[in-house]
């Protein structure tokens, strides 16, 4: 009894252990509101105050429609506003004096990820007796006017008087120039300041202007009085510390393609002569990795002079020997990691069902020239035995025969049961396309651009957005049971006279080429695998196959050898 007590008790607190830390992760990543004018508890608010709040982060404005003003259980009347993270409450006529006030934004309100507050956010405040007619002003800035040898990497920044109706302040209301030409950059809060960061370094030795113009209000409404500008010179010298913006893949990244390039943009041009496989490293623990370094238009890349293992983690270092145009190094080195997908060693084969009872399938013609060497059966459906051409078909009850084919030849409008097996192995061969399009997260994206002539290909699942050539023999390696799936969105081209080869006991019925367009082999050349194309299948003169060619419209043949794998 005592031991099934313990246990019971233990699982309790698992479980109760369990939901905190569920709890405190949701909590984590819900948004919340951080700040609010006026505060909570705020005495002596002027009358004609707008009433804002600042969320945590971005959220989706659509649903920001539940804020509530009351006075007592009197809803006060007024226009909701929302930018960025500031939501702004403008009501139609000023507040009650010496009044009590219950501000209200229910919990409905979503961030940009789909996620709702916690609960309900309420707070209270009371007015004062004074409406406020005063106008803010700029009480500080920087930099200060007529400042001269401002860094490059400076940020804009514009200090009130008094609280500011964040939706007031946007790219029009306060701008920042070099001559007549816009600078453009991320405006951010401070309690009563604004900043404007520019998303590019300055240019030295310029002239800048920032204006905050009128249409920036105070609570109350009240506008400034009149722009107020500024001018500052840039240093004539570089002396701004260059950093790094952005890393690909991005740090902690998973399930990352196994031919990826690494690469870091720059927030300014750097000196390529220090962008090198010194300053640029990739480490897979303490092994590390050789590649080519190279550098254009604020971006280094790093390529790896071969595919990275599966589903181990890599980590990329760029140092502080990179350098600006000007000298200036990086402040410290920035590092980064990320994992490679998982082995596809598991990859499952793709289920040609029915479909694989054939060594030749289409939908709509099988045209031959002849003599050509087919050894399996053929089949042709929804369209009738008219429609295969080139074999002087010798009809018999519910098939065919040819003296090119060993084995049958079916065709829609032949003897039952044919047409049911046909249009059911036809279904199974759409099917088995859409399977191997759909399969997630290849192990090799873009691999060689689809110029894949002259490469060893190891098992896994292969993708590419274009078009697929091969212009020189191809070696598949692996295992007799693994499995290659190559994912073709464009055609499949293969030149003449080359060859795919298979070693290491990989077989062609674990090869499975699913093209989106069509797949023409070229004269004289050996292709191995299963063909899943979506269009036509075209094999000039004297190619062979040694798979399955299924198609969802023509198979074309010239004088070819195809033969069905065991």
């Amino acid at each position: 009894m005592l031991l099934k007590t313990t246990i019971t008790t233990f699982a309790m607190a698992a479980v109760v252990l369990l939901a905190a830390c569920n709890e405190k992760e949701d909590a984590r990543i819900r948004p919340s509101v951080v700040s609010t004018n006026p505060i909570s508890a705020a005495e002596n608010v002027a009358p004609n105050n707008n009433v804002t709040a600042m969320f945590s982060e971005e959220m989706d404005a659509s649903t920001i429609t539940k804020f509530i003003l009351l006075n007592g259980e009197q809803e006060v009347v007024g226009t909701t506003v929302f930018s960025d993270q500031t939501l702004s409450f403008n009501p139609e006529a000023d507040l009650l004096p010496n009044t009590v006030y219950t501000a209200t934004i229910d919990k409905s309100a979503i961030n940009m990820v789909g996620s709702t507050m916690w609960d309900d956010y309420a707070w209270e405040f009371t007015t004062g007796g004074e409406i406020d007619l005063v106008a803010p002003t700029v009480t500080l800035t920087n930099p200060e006017d007529n400042e001269v040898d401002v860094p490059l990497d400076q940020t804009i920044a514009f200090t009130f008087s008094e609280s500011i109706d964040q939706s007031t302040i946007n790219a029009s209301s306060f701008e920042l120039k070099q001559g007549e030409t816009v600078v453009a950059g991320e405006i951010t809060f401070d309690a009563n300041t604004v900043i404007l960061t520019p998303f590019e370094d300055l240019e030295a030795n310029s002239s800048y202007s920032a204006s905050i113009t009128t249409a920036v209000k105070d609570l109350a409404g009240n506008a400034i009085a009149a722009i107020k500008t500024i001018t500052f010179t840039t240093i004539d010298v570089d002396v701004s510390i260059p950093r790094v913006n952005a890393t690909n893949p991005l740090d902690g990244a998973e399930s990352v393609v196994r031919n990826v390039v690494i690469s870091v943009t720059f927030n300014e041009e750097m000196d390529v002569a220090t962008i090198n496989n010194s300053s640029f490293t990739l480490m897979q623990g303490t092994n590390s990795i050789a590649g080519e370094v190279s550098y254009n238009n604020e971006i280094a890349t790093f390529s790896p002079q071969s595919t990275l293992d599966a589903g181990l983690t890599y980590t990329a270092n760029i140092s502080i020997a990179a350098q600006d145009l000007a000298g200036n190094a990086l402040a410290a080195d920035t590092e980064w990691s990320f994992t490679t997908t998982e082995s596809s060693n598991n990859l499952a084969t793709v289920d040609l069902g029915s479909s694989a009872n054939y060594v030749i399938l289409a939908k709509s013609t099988i045209t031959n020239v002849p003599s050509s060497a087919i050894t399996g059966d053929m089949g042709l459906s929804p369209a009738a035995t008219s429609l295969i051409t080139g074999f002087d078909l010798v009809d018999a009850t519910g098939f065919a025969t040819s003296a090119q084919v060993t084995g049958q030849v079916f065709a829609a409008d032949m003897a039952s049961p044919t047409p049911t097996n046909l249009t059911v192995a036809v279904e199974d061969m759409m099917l088995a396309y859409t399977d191997a399009a759909g399969r997630p997260t290849p192990d090799f994206l873009e691999l060689a651009t689809g110029s894949i002539g002259g490469l060893t290909l190891s098992p896994g699942l292969y993708k590419w957005t274009t078009t697929v050539t091969i212009s020189d023999d191809v070696v598949i390696s692996g295992g007799a049971d693994d499995v290659w799936i190559f994912q073709i969105s464009g055609d499949l081209s293969m030149s003449s006279a080359k060859n795919i080869t298979l070693t290491g006991g990989a077989q062609a019925k674990n090869i499975f080429w699913q093209v989106a367009g069509s797949a023409s082999i070229g004269t004289n050349s050996a292709f191995q695998g299963i063909i899943l194309s979506m269009n036509d299948i075209i094999f000039q003169t004297e190619a062979s196959l040694f798979g399955r060619a299924l198609a969802q419209k023509a198979v074309i043949l010239d004088q070819n050898a195809i033969t069905k794998p065991e």
